[in-house]
């Protein structure tokens, strides 16, 4: 049996996929699904653990190798990021550092890798498409030459309400989407939770599962939200720290462009502009504000 890493909190979603006992199942189906094949044997699946490459403190990422042929790196999202490819690239790297011998990188001969495939489900209240696809190199400073990189990363929207095909092909994501779906509809209430759980069973949506975990599940989902809630208030709190600023730089080059043209009356905006190191608009909107 393997030895569980609990450094950090596991999404729902994880737990289903990665740590328990079905999980390996659950991974067969949801390859089955993406790929239209129809494998029943488990040991066909090999967990390929990376540590903490994503995440510090929270985890809702899965990789998995099929047949020794495929490497799936799967991301669970409430938001879309567009920072996805690049987190993947670091993550495929060091997945195979794992799965390629240190002695095989240095031979002539060829050393054969299973086909990386990035797949983000994403399951956010925001609008999203069905799919889309986000491209590595979109990030790039200059356009990509014929001996550089890409990397593309297919974002799928499992929410039940967009019925995706996958759910159909994959039951267990399905009934995940459900959950997560049943969820929400209690959010506003107390104990919403334990109300999602046990209208759940009574549904037969992830039924043995919650049975088994109901208490697992719902220590989870408190941390899930909780980690979501607490990017969401950094970025605001980022977001307005951003903005003072701006605003205090503001005030400040106002002041020194004030300066300047009240020393220097007949000078030009654009030699004040390149004085200060700043945009001719700048020095327009200061000479307005002061009538000067």
């Amino acid at each position: 049996m393997e030895k569980e890493n609990r450094e950090h909190k596991d999404s729902v979603f994880v737990d289903l996929f990665y740590q328990d006992e079905t999980a390996k199942k659950n991974l067969l189906s949801l390859y089955n699904a993406l790929h239209d094949t129809e494998y029943e044997d488990e040991a066909l699946v090999r967990k390929v653990k990376i540590d903490d490459v994503l995440y510090k403190n929270f985890k809702n990422d899965i990789s998995f190798e099929v047949n020794g042929q495929v490497l799936v790196f799967g991301e669970h999202q409430s938001t879309v990021n567009k920072n996805m490819c690049l987190r993947c690239l670091m993550y495929m790297g060091r997945a195979y550092e794992q799965l390629v011998d240190r002695k095989a990188r240095y031979r002539t001969t060829l050393v054969k890798i299973p086909t990386p495939e990035f797949y983000t489900f994403y399951n956010g209240e925001k609008e999203q498409p069905l799919e889309q696809i986000l491209s590595l190199s979109d990030a790039f400073m200059n356009p990509a030459g014929e001996n550089s990189v890409e990397l593309k990363v297919k974002v799928i929207n499992i929410n039940s309400h967009k019925a995706h095909e996958l759910l159909e092909k994959c039951g267990i994501l399905k009934e995940y989407s459900q959950f997560i779906s049943t969820v929400r509809k209690y959010s506003d209430e107390e104990s919403a939770i334990k109300k999602a759980i046990r209208e759940c069973i009574e549904q037969g949506i992830l039924e043995d599962y919650l049975k088994r975990k109901g208490n697992e599940v719902e220590n989870m989902l408190i941390a899930e939200y909780s980690y979501e809630e607490d990017i969401q208030v950094k970025q605001q709190e980022a977001m307005q720290q951003g903005i003072q600023k701006g605003i205090q730089k503001g005030i400040i080059l106002s002041g020194k462009i004030f300066q300047m043209v009240k020393k220097n009356p007949n000078l030009a905006n654009e030699q004040i502009a390149l004085k200060l190191g700043c945009s001719v608009e700048e020095v327009e909107n200061t000479r307005k504000m002061f009538v000067i």
